[in-house]
C-alpha cells in the first residue's frame, strides 16, 4: 500500500475555495497565491487575459472565470489545495460542486462594493455545507475603498460573525499595508518587488489609539468562542498584554472551524499587498480534514447511518464532483477523498451507480497542466482517467466496503434554445459535444422536441448557453444554427381530480388491454411530483404497477396547455383491472400515460413561469428610470436603499421579460448601472399571457 510522503501530513493539508461576486478579485488573488508561492515565476493578470487559472479561451476573452479550476501550492509547511471559482450567477454550479467538497473558504469582498449579490449567494452556499469562511478585502487601494463599511456591510446583509482581524494603513492612493492586530506588527510593502519584500515595523504613531481599541474589540470577541476556556477570559479581563500570539490564534481557529467568527483581513491582490499575511492566516486557522472531522453516509441498500473517518487507513470513501473533456487526456474525473487511499491502477467500485471502475491514470492539477500521480490520500483532491461511468456527486469506494456519500443537490435551467447542426456530418459531432458537456455541467439539459424533432438545450442564463454554444464551436468543431433563446415554463394543476382510463385494442390474435382509475391534486409549491399506488386485492396485478408508473411519469413529463414539464402534481392509483391473455406491461403504460393526461385535462391545467431576483446598483439620478422600466417588465419591487455609491433595487420579474436587459439598463443609465440576475421561483403566468404561449406552441 501506498505511503503518504512525509511533507503532507493529514494535519497539514488545506482544501480552501476562493468565492466572490463577478470582479470582487477572486483570480487576480489566487495568481498571487501561485507567484508567492513558487508556483509560477511570474504573475498572469486576468485583464491581460493571462491567469493561469482562467485557462479556457472564452476565460481569457471575456475576463470571468467559468469553470472552477484547481492547484497545489505548498506554504509554511502546509499543503494548500486552492478551487478559485466563478462570481457569475450563471456558473453558481461551480461554487455549489466546490463548496460541497472544501473544508474552508476566503470570501473575497471588494472594498469600495462591499457586499454586492452574488456575494450573497455564495455566502449562503457556504452556510448550507457549513463551510468555515474568513474574508479578505480586496481592491484597498480603489478610490472610495472602506474596509470598515465593508464589515459593516458583512454583518448587515450576510449576518455573519465579521472580527477585523487587521487595520489598513492608509486607503486608495496611500494604501501603504496593514497592521496585524495579534502582533500588533505593521506589515509595509515594497512596490519595486511586486509585494514579494516587505517589512515588518512598528505601527504608525497615528495608528495606535485606533489599534489598541481594535484589537480590545477582538479580544472581546475571542473571549465568548470557548467559554469553557476560562483562563483565556480572565486574561483579556484582566491583563491582555500577557496574552501570547500562539494563545489569541488558538483561539481564532477554534472560532473559524466551529463557524462561530469570521475574521476579516485587507490587501489589494492587483498592487501585490497583503497575501502573504493572508496565506500565513489561511494555514493557522483554517481547518484540515482532520479538524472537519468525519462525514456521514449511507449502506447501499438501506438508509442506515455510516461515520467515515478521515484516515489513510480506512476504507476509500471518495465523491466525484467534476467531470471535464480534457483534450489530451480524454475525460477526467475530480473526487476529493474523505478516507483512505486511492491508486493508479486499482479497480473501485462506483455504489451510486453499482459500476467497477478501473483508475488508468492519477493526476494533480494546476488549472490546465498536470503532474502524474502513483496514489492520493485522505484530504486530497485527485483527478482521475478511466473512469467510464461516474458522473457528478457519485460516490466510489471499496465494492467490499459499499458506501454512499450525501449526494448533491442541482438547480433546475429556466432557459433554452434549439439547436441543429448545419450538415449530415455535424450530426455526430454535436451528439458528442452535447454528451460530453452535459456530463460536465449537471445544469446543462439535452431533450427533443417531439413534435418539431428539434434538439432542445437548457441552462441557467443566457451567458450561460452562450459559452456552451461557444465551446461546441471551438472544442467539438460543431457547425450548427441555433435559435432564439427561450423560457423554460412548467404546468401545473390547480384543482384535484379523478379518471378512469381503458386502453383496449383488438387487432386479431393477441389484443392489449388495461384499465386504470386515477386521482391527482396539487402537491404543495416546490414538492416535486409523487405517484403512489392505492391497489389493494390485486385488481392490477404487481408485476404491471411499474409500468404503470413509469407511463404517468411520461405523462408528467409533457403537459397538456403546452407540452412544457408538469410539476407539483400528487398521483395515486386506486383502481383498475386487467384481463388474462390481452394485458401486458406496454398495454398498462400506454394505459397510464393516457390516464394522466386525461386527469389533467380535468384539473384546470396552469402555466408556470420562472421568476428571478434581480439586483440593480444605479446611480442615485438614474433610479427613476431603472425603476420604471422594470415596472414595465412585469417587476415587483421588493426593496429599495441608498448606498454610499448609489442606489440598490431589489426586484422580482419574470424571466420572459429579462431579454435584452443588459443592453437596455446601459442606455438608460449611460454605461453606470450593474446587475445581477438569479433564479427565485415559480409562479402562475397571467391568463391573456399564457393563452398567447399556448396558441404559438400550437
Amino acid at each position: 500500500m501506498a505511503e503518504r510522503p512525509l511533507k503532507d501530513k493529514l494535519e497539514n493539508v488545506r482544501n480552501i475555495g476562493i468565492m466572490a461576486h463577478i470582479d470582487a478579485g477572486k483570480t487576480t488573488c489566487t495568481e498571487r497565491i501561485l507567484y508567492y508561492s513558487g508556483k509560477s515565476h511570474r504573475i498572469g493578470e486576468v485583464h491581460e487575459g493571462a491567469a493561469t487559472m482562467d485557462y479556457m479561451e472564452q476565460e481569457q476573452e471575456r475576463g470571468i472565470t467559468i469553470t472552477s479550476a484547481a492547484t497545489v501550492v505548498y506554504w509554511g509547511g502546509c499543503k494548500i489545495n486552492i478551487i478559485d471559482t466563478p462570481g457569475h450567477v450563471d456558473f453558481t454550479i461551480e461554487v455549489e460542486r466546490s463548496l460541497r467538497v472544501l473544508d474552508s473558504s476566503v470570501a473575497v469582498f471588494c472594498a469600495v462594493a462591499g457586499v454586492q449579490p452574488q456575494s450573497e449567494t455564495v455566502w449562503r452556499q457556504a452556510e448550507r455545507y457549513g463551510v468555515p469562511r474568513i474574508a479578505f478585502v480586496n481592491k484597498m487601494d480603489r478610490v472610495g475603498a472602506d474596509f470598515f463599511n465593508c464589515i459593516e456591510t458583512m454583518k448587515e446583509k450576510l449576518g455573519a460573525n465579521a472580527i477585523a482581524a487587521q487595520c489598513p494603513i492608509g486607503a486608495e492612493g496611500d494604501f501603504k499595508g496593514m497592521v496585524d492586530l495579534v502582533s500588533m506588527k505593521a506589515y509595509v510593502f515594497n512596490d519595486e518587488t511586486l509585494g514579494a519584500e516587505y517589512e515588518v515595523t512598528d505601527i504608525p504613531a497615528d495608528l495606535q489609539d485606533k489599534c489598541q481599541e481594535m484589537r480590545a474589540a477582538l479580544l472581546e470577541e475571542l473571549a465568548t468562542v470557548d467559554e469553557t476556556d476560562e483562563d483565556f477570559m480572565m486574561k483579556v479581563l484582566e491583563a491582555p498584554e500577557t496574552l501570547t500570539e500562539d494563545e489569541i490564534h488558538a483561539v481564532i481557529r477554534k472560532g473559524v472551524i466551529g463557524n462561530i467568527i469570521n475574521p476579516v483581513l485587507c490587501g489589494t491582490a492587483f498592487k501585490n499587498k497583503g497575501v502573504q499575511p493572508l496565506l500565513d492566516n489561511v494555514i493557522r486557522w483554517m481547518p484540515s480534514p482532520l479538524d472537519r472531522g468525519a462525514v456521514k453516509g449511507m449502506k447501499e441498500d438501506s438508509e442506515e447511518p455510516i461515520i467515515v473517518e478521515p484516515k489513510d487507513d480506512a476504507p476509500l470513501a471518495a465523491l466525484a464532483f467534476k467531470i471535464i473533456t480534457d483534450p489530451y487526456v480524454g475525460r477526467l474525473t475530480f473526487v476529493r477523498i474523505y478516507a483512505g487511499t486511492l491508486e493508479k491502477g486499482s479497480t473501485i467500485y462506483n455504489s451510486t451507480k453499482e459500476k467497477k471502475e478501473r483508475v488508468s491514470r492519477l493526476i494533480e492539477m494546476h488549472a490546465n497542466q498536470r503532474e502524474d500521480k502513483d496514489a492520493f490520500f485522505t484530504g486530497d483532491i485527485a483527478a482521475c482517467i478511466g473512469l467510464k461511468y461516474t458522473g457528478t456527486g457519485d460516490t466510489l469506494c471499496l465494492d467490499k466496503d459499499p458506501i454512499i456519500l450525501e449526494k448533491m443537490e442541482f438547480p433546475e435551467p429556466v432557459i433554452s434554445m434549439a439547436i441543429e447542426p448545419k450538415s449530415k456530418g455535424d450530426r455526430e459531432k454535436l451528439s458528442l459535444a452535447l454528451s460530453a458537456l452535459s456530463e460536465e455541467d449537471p445544469t446543462f439539459r439535452v431533450s427533443s422536441d417531439e413534435e418539431t424533432g428539434q434538439t432542445i438545450i437548457a441552462g441557467m442564463g443566457e451567458l450561460h448557453l452562450e459559452i456552451l454554444k461557444d465551446r461546441m464551436m471551438r472544442e467539438f468543431k460543431v457547425e450548427a444554427n441555433v435559435g432564439k433563446p427561450q423560457v423554460s415554463y412548467k404546468e401545473t394543476i390547480t384543482v384535484a381530480g379523478k379518471c378512469e382510463t381503458k386502453y383496449i385494442k383488438q387487432s386479431g390474435g393477441r389484443g392489449q388491454y388495461a384499465h386504470v382509475n386515477l386521482e391527482i391534486e396539487p402537491n404543495e409549491k416546490g414538492k416535486g411530483n409523487t405517484v403512489t399506488s392505492k391497489i389493494v386485492g390485486g385488481v392490477i396485478p404487481k408485476e404491471y404497477i411499474p409500468a404503470v408508473i413509469k407511463g404517468i411519469e411520461e405523462g408528467l413529463s409533457t403537459g397538456v396547455l403546452a407540452g412544457y414539464q408538469m410539476v407539483d402534481v400528487d398521483v395515486k392509483i386506486v383502481y383498475g383491472s386487467y384481463h388474462d391473455v390481452d394485458s401486458n406491461e406496454m398495454a398498462f403504460k400506454i394505459c397510464g400515460s393516457m390516464a394522466m393526461r386525461e386527469c389533467a385535462n380535468k384539473c384546470q391545467p396552469q402555466l408556470l413561469e420562472p421568476i428571478m431576483s434581480v439586483d440593480v446598483e444605479t446611480p442615485e439620478d438614474h433610479m427613476g428610470d431603472v425603476i420604471g422600466d422594470l415596472n414595465r417588465r412585469r417587476g415587483k419591487i421588493m426593496n429599495q436603499e441608498n448606498t454610499r455609491s448609489g442606489a440598490k433595487i431589489k426586484a422580482e420579474v419574470p424571466l420572459a421579460e429579462m431579454f435584452g436587459y443588459s443592453t437596455q439598463l446601459r442606455t438608460i443609465s449611460s454605461g453606470r448601472a450593474t446587475y445581477t440576475m438569479t433564479p427565485s421561483h415559480f409562479e402562475a403566468v397571467p391568463k391573456k399571457l399564457q393563452d398567447e404561449i399556448v396558441q404559438q406552441r400550437k
